[in-house]
């Protein structure tokens, strides 16, 4: 985004300090500025913060990514923990109708909302069933709300990755499982990031004008 022109706020745990600070020099970087905002999006008071900022720093809103997400893997639903069932549901979902609900005011026509899902909402997983149906849910709210700003101009579209190697699937799987984590893959191997950030990229832009409620594939659905 910043190297397409874009000045950036950046959302993240506070625990993720380093990773943000290493992202917003890579912003700086390209000539661009970025401002961190530590906070858990979970919370729907941190979404209003977040957008608040934003506007008091850079006086307008163009492009809102929605890209928060957490995971568990259990691969037996009689014993999944229904605590950690609400959390991925407040995280993957329920904070994107806060987040768009605050952003929504300073959106106008031409403006882009872009959603991450994940290919597993097609195929289905069997050890993270609670993450899967909330990526579903981002497919709902991603078409029904991209019909209903349609009117306003403001396009609403979503980005459904495969296995990209983020911190997330650090964070959820044994050292010994990420080894080789991916090699089963159609294509042999995981995402990587950087082949995904294009497909946001080409949402945001005025290329993707025809987009309305579109959900772009970044890895094989087999």
């Amino acid at each position: 985004m910043a190297r397409e022109g874009a000045d950036v706020t950046i959302s993240y745990l506070p625990e993720e300090q380093e990773d943000a600070e290493e992202t917003k020099k890579l912003v700086e970087a390209e000539k661009r500025t970025c401002l961190l905002f530590p906070g858990d999006l979970s919370n729907r008071e941190t979404c209003r913060q977040v957008v608040e900022e934003h506007m008091k720093k850079f006086k307008k809103l163009n492009v809102l990514v929605n890209n928060a997400s957490k995971q568990y893997i259990c691969k037996d639903l009689a014993q999944i923990d229904l605590d950690q069932v609400e959390h991925v549901f407040q995280t993957n979902i329920i904070q994107m109708f806060a987040l768009s609900k605050f952003a929504l005011p300073h959106l106008s026509r031409g403006d882009s909302i872009i959603n991450t899902t994940s290919t597993v909402t097609f195929r289905g997983t069997s050890g993270m069933v609670d993450y899967a149906a909330t990526k579903g849910a981002i497919v709902g709210f991603t078409r029904s709300l991209a019909k209903q700003l349609m009117p306003k101009g403001i396009r609403v579209n979503a980005v459904a990755p495969g296995p990209v190697y983020t911190p997330i699937q650090v964070d959820t799987r044994a050292p010994e499982e990420m080894e080789d984590w991916g090699a089963g893959s159609s294509i042999g191997r995981p995402g990587q990031p950087s082949e995904v950030a294009t497909s946001f990229v080409f949402l945001a832009s005025s290329d993707a004008s025809l987009y309305y409620g579109q959900i772009l594939h970044c890895y094989p659905l087999g």
